[in-house]
């Protein structure tokens, strides 16, 4: 693999958990970032949302491939995510914006897998660019939404306590894609993703614990207690039969490590204590 000099890289899906830290890697690697947002006055403002300073935020939507005409102007990678819009639906736009992506001279594009193939995915991959499929599995930073009741009641509550993961820390799917995006030899590759180790809920609730420096308490839920609670949360029904689906049977890919990380990048996978090292004032009262 050669690397490549300073690049224009256009970050979609910039705010969003992956985007944020694709955006923070081709930083810290010397590249010119690009963040495309709808909104950019909150992208700039939101705290949740913040870019490094030196990131040009430009607004676009996909949805809308010719709003992104201007953003891709002197762009040499895109990243796309593969969904849109205020409803977040899977986007239909994939010729027009491939073919946006050709004009301006984009010669690479990674997609961040969105659970199954889509009409962007098939666009990219029949685009004729160098193009790298992006799929992680669990990210770390789902045991964000224990944090609250980690916080109040020193507790987590989940069904199917068994279940294996090969949870990935979001900065390491970063790091994956932003090699794709700047790097010759990721062409036409789909990179499964995944940390360092297997983990059970046990042991990420006792990395949070010591991350933390207090006691949690895992508590067994049973599939129909599951059910209602994400009902209540407003949840569809057929996100719910999803998520049981994969807890009580987690696919194989979602519980094999494989050394992706490492092999793209030249460094080991971070691990979940690491990343409940760095998140533990979330999880402190």
């Amino acid at each position: 693999m050669t690397k490549n000099t300073s690049q224009t890289v256009l970050v979609t899906g910039a705010t969003g958990t992956v985007g944020r830290q694709v955006v923070a890697e081709l930083l810290r690697r010397g590249h010119t970032v690009r963040a495309l947002t709808r909104d950019p006055e909150k992208a700039r403002t939101g705290l949740l949302s913040r870019f490094p300073s030196g990131v040009d935020v430009v607004r676009g939507d996909l949805t809308d491939p010719a709003s992104l005409a201007p953003a891709l102007d002197g762009v040499t990678g895109l990243h796309l995510i593969t969904f849109g819009g205020a409803s977040f639906a899977s986007l239909e736009t994939g010729p027009e914006i491939v073919e946006l992506a050709r004009k301006a001279g984009v010669r690479r594009v990674t997609v961040l897998f969105g659970g199954e193939e889509t009409p962007l995915q098939r666009a990219v991959e029949a685009s004729g660019l160098d193009w790298t499929v992006v799929q992680p599995v669990e990210f770390m930073s789902n045991a964000l939404e224990w944090a609250e009741a980690i916080r109040t009641e020193d507790t987590v509550r989940e069904p199917f306590t068994g279940r294996l993961s090969a949870m990935v820390h979001e900065a390491d799917i970063g790091a994956v894609a932003a090699v794709a995006l700047t790097e010759e030899g990721h062409a036409a590759r789909t990179y499964l993703i995944t940390g360092p180790e297997v983990l059970t809920l046990q042991d990420k609730v006792d990395a949070l614990a010591a991350a933390r420096g207090r006691e949690i308490t895992l508590v067994e839920l049973s599939e129909e207690t599951a059910r209602q609670r994400w009902r209540a949360a407003g949840h569809p029904e057929d996100l719910i039969d999803f998520l049981i689906m994969v807890y009580r049977d987690t696919p194989p890919e979602g519980r094999t490590v494989v050394g992706t990380v490492e092999e793209v990048t030249g460094r080991p996978a971070r691990t979940f204590a690491e990343w409940a090292a760095e998140h533990a004032s979330e999880f402190r009262a």
